[in-house]
């Protein structure tokens, strides 16, 4: 038994690294992704609303209200706690920590939900793609834009602001469509 979980724990680590990687890299024909020119990370701390989202396997088990809170810590990294109702109706709950990759900017962090022994051996990219002029909506993405999130202040957005958003995807190389609706049951 003993050799069995010996070359069980390298090969999965390795199966991690190695998706976290294949999730990482660019789709051939895509222009580079551009993100927003600064983050306020103070502005941007707090609790946001998924309005919608590329759908994922990792939120599979989403059907509403889901939110992200986000808080500074003293280290410069930041605690994600990302919260959402499950089919059962009870509420599911990920933490992970994330990490400024670009100090210049900070548009493009790094967020890991997975700690090994303390360990985060696995980081996925959180870029910051759109931000409302007083922090009210943002858009989260990757270079591959296989993932994407809308997210708000508030629960809902006025369609105005949606047809902003939706017109910044389009420039982004994501197509809008893609974004499903995220609903709200327990905020109404």
């Amino acid at each position: 038994m003993k050799t069995r979980t010996h070359i069980l724990m390298p090969t999965l680590l390795l199966l991690l690294l190695a998706g976290a990687a294949a999730c990482q890299s660019p789709s051939p024909g895509n222009s580079p992704l551009e993100t927003v020119p600064a983050v306020d990370l103070d502005r941007y701390s707090g609790r946001w609303y998924e309005i919608a989202k590329i759908p994922n396997r990792f939120q599979s088990q989403c059907i509403s209200d889901t939110t992200a809170n986000y808080a500074r810590n003293a280290d410069g990294r930041i605690e994600v706690v990302n919260r959402c109702r499950t089919r059962e109706g009870d509420f599911d709950e990920a933490r992970a920590i994330a990490r400024v990759a670009d100090s210049q900017t900070n548009a493009k962090l790094e967020v890991s939900f997975f700690s090994l022994l303390g360990w985060r051996p696995v980081w996925g990219d959180y870029w910051v793609l759109a931000l409302g002029p007083n922090y009210e909506y943002a858009v989260v993405g990757e270079p591959s834009r296989h993932y994407g999130w809308i997210l708000a202040r508030t629960p809902s957005l006025p369609v105005a602001t949606r047809d902003v958003i939706n017109q910044r995807l389009q420039a982004l190389g994501y197509l809008p469509e893609t974004f499903k609706n995220s609903p709200h049951i327990a905020d109404r």
